[in-house]
């Protein structure tokens, strides 16, 4: 898979992300509705990356800096958002390749903590997380009283070792 920085609004990342909004409505009964505003994905303070396979748009997530609130967030974290991958393309691997470079950009970036936010009815994502480290953490954002929702959280490398350091090119293949 090419992993391309695209930026949040590039067409593609438009087009992945309006699919994983569908796949929440089916989900979850409704699209997230988590204020997100593209810049928050522009470097160094965040970032959106799309996956292609043959040229094809197949995958995408970001991250976006977040930092200490009374919700337990702290400063230097990272937020993942929008990671998906297109029903075609599912069980190859995808989703880790995708996960484990944002989590290399966002180290490489400053960043301490990549965390974020799932749901019960994404059993895939929860088992990738887990199996990624990923762990419990205190809810945060705007569904943390809801139920289905479930907060992760996954310590990052310093970013001063070969896994979080940047080429400096806006695309690498994995």
């Amino acid at each position: 898979m090419e992993i391309c920085v695209v930026g949040y609004a590039h067409p593609d990342a438009v087009r992945l992300i309006a699919e994983v909004q569908q796949e929440y409505v089916v989900r979850y009964g409704d699209m997230d509705v988590t204020p997100v505003d593209p810049r928050q994905f522009d470097l160094p303070e965040g970032l959106f990356a799309v996956g292609y396979l043959d040229g094809e748009p197949v995958a995408c997530g970001g991250w976006r800096a977040r930092e200490a609130d009374e919700h337990g967030l702290l400063d230097g974290d990272a937020e993942l958002k929008r990671m998906y991958v297109v029903p075609a393309a599912r069980g190859r691997g995808l989703a880790r390749t995708m996960l484990r470079r944002l989590e290399a950009t966002a180290a490489a970036a400053g960043r301490g903590r990549m965390v974020l936010e799932t749901g019960t009815e994404q059993p895939e994502a929860l088992g990738l997380y887990a199996a990624e480290g990923y762990a419990p953490m205190q809810a945060f954002g705007l569904y943390r009283d809801e139920p289905e929702s479930v907060y992760l959280g996954k310590q990052l490398p310093d970013g001063s070792g070969p896994e979080g350091q940047s080429t400096g090119r806006s695309h690498e293949l994995v």
